[in-house]
């Protein structure tokens, strides 16, 4: 009589270790991405550094392409134990150097540390999904990361908001420091005696070309949210002729055809980039618009986010069980629907005088669309790739992401900066951004179907 066969699941005794360890670092970084949105308002006054707002985002998105780039390559190279540890340890720096930065510049260097940690982390985190979880649990592992955000998003932005408030908005950094570390020793103990595998071999020129095209890619974009501090006269073609380079730099770090949306993986990529710009640049002054327009305190307007963050998770959670069901084109549909009644919601309240509840309410729809696409397009990137190339391509997908992120949010500041700031300027950040929800429908309806697969 044979014994029933083992259950297979990202919890089973092999994998709960790296599981639980995975998830508590998305889980930090989701309480540091939060704590920042939250507490952004505050830090720039205190240091006087509201001309430099939106670099504080901007920046850390641009560098952390360069930390995509080597962890992606070393991932491929020698398996991800190594760049993880590298990625998680500057990541811990970074938030360092920002809590104890008594100038806003000071804090901006942190900022930028950071970011080669969380670029880096991604990457790592996503192939080590790959080497140790097979393809049918990739939906859930990418699931279980959104879900790292529930307890996030029901307690980060008010805690982040009453520490500023009433404590200083400096443990939003150091206490993030001090968990993230623990976090990390969990993981490292556990991946130690795992084998996760080796890629090919790396070309060293090809590599050399890559990075310094990610330094490049990195400069111009923080080069962009340092236009908002320029004159308006030479901010704008300053920002333009930057990200006409980073156009041109970031072509060989994404898979081919990927800016003229090619069928497949390259719309994959190019969509991540189009949906993270959007909803990152307009959630960056979320928090600031309910401070001018509506009087919200710190603590308040990060509970604003709140619904946002589960809607997220819970949409996330729905796409683990039955993405596969929907199908890429529907969960394209959907997830832009979603995000335009978002948009539309606090364009109005920017431009007008309405219940800061359209706000709230409204903002959710944001989360649920992103909660829907966002670990789709993760599995499909893993679905089109093979061992030899998913440091690569899964590399591709975060540094499109970040640099979308960072130019929209740059250039989102810059013509904040032009109108004299206020809530009635973010009213063109919103615009901006209903502009490039529909752009990506063209990448959207063009994902394709590769091996990919969310059944439990």
């Amino acid at each position: 009589m044979s014994g029933a066969a083992p259950v297979v699941s990202i919890w089973d005794r092999e994998r709960i270790w790296v599981t639980s360890g995975s998830v508590a670092l998305i889980f930090l970084a989701a309480i540091e991405a939060l704590a920042v949105t939250t507490v952004m308002p505050i830090v720039s006054e205190a240091l006087d550094g509201q001309a430099l707002y939106a670099v504080a985002f901007a920046g850390t998105l641009a560098t952390s392409v360069i930390g995509m780039v080597a962890a992606g390559a070393w991932s491929d190279a020698r398996g991800p134990r190594g760049a993880l540890y590298v990625a998680v340890t500057l990541f811990i720096i970074g938030l360092l150097m920002s809590g104890f930065a008594t100038t806003m510049h000071q804090f901006l260097v942190g900022r930028l540390v950071q970011g080669l940690g969380t670029g880096g982390q991604t990457v790592a985190l996503y192939v080590v999904v790959a080497r140790l979880y097979p393809p049918h649990l990739h939906g859930r592992v990418f699931a279980a990361f959104a879900a790292a955000w529930v307890v996030p998003s029901m307690v980060g932005p008010f805690l982040a908001g009453a520490v500023a408030e009433y404590l200083d908005w400096r443990w939003a950094f150091l206490g993030v420091a001090v968990l993230t570390a623990i976090a990390f020793a969990i993981i490292a103990l556990r991946l130690r005696g795992l084998d996760l595998g080796r890629g090919e071999p790396q070309d060293r020129r090809s590599l050399a070309v890559r990075m310094a095209l990610a330094v490049v890619v990195a400069v111009f974009a923080v080069l962009v949210g340092f236009s908002a501090d320029m004159d308006a006269a030479i901010g704008w073609p300053v920002a333009l002729g930057a990200i006409a380079v980073i156009a041109v730099a970031v072509l060989p770090l994404l898979p081919r055809r990927t800016l003229r949306a090619g069928r497949g993986l390259p719309s994959v990529v190019l969509m991540r980039g189009i949906a993270a710009g959007t909803f990152f640049a307009a959630e960056a002054y979320i928090p600031y618009l309910l401070i001018e327009r509506y009087g919200f305190s710190a603590t308040w307007a990060g509970v604003a986010l709140m619904l946002a963050a589960l809607a997220w998770a819970g949409a996330s959670q729905l796409q683990g069980r039955y993405g596969e069901r929907l199908g890429n084109a529907r969960i394209t549909l959907i997830s832009t629907s979603a995000l335009l009644v978002a948009l539309v919601s606090v364009l109005v309240a920017a431009l007008g005088t309405v219940s800061p509840v359209l706000v709230i309410v409204g903002w959710g729809f944001a989360g649920g669309g992103m909660g829907l696409l966002y670990p789709r397009l993760t599995v499909l990137t893993l679905a089109y790739s093979t061992p030899g190339n998913q440091g690569f391509n899964s590399s591709a997908l975060s540094i499109s992401d970040s640099t979308g992120s960072a130019i929209v949010i740059a250039v989102a500041g810059l013509a904040v900066a032009t109108l004299g700031g206020g809530a009635d300027a973010f009213g063109i950040v919103f615009a901006l951004c209903i502009a490039l929800v529909l752009a990506g429908l063209v990448p959207g309806l063009r994902l394709g179907h590769a091996a990919e697969s969310t059944a439990v």
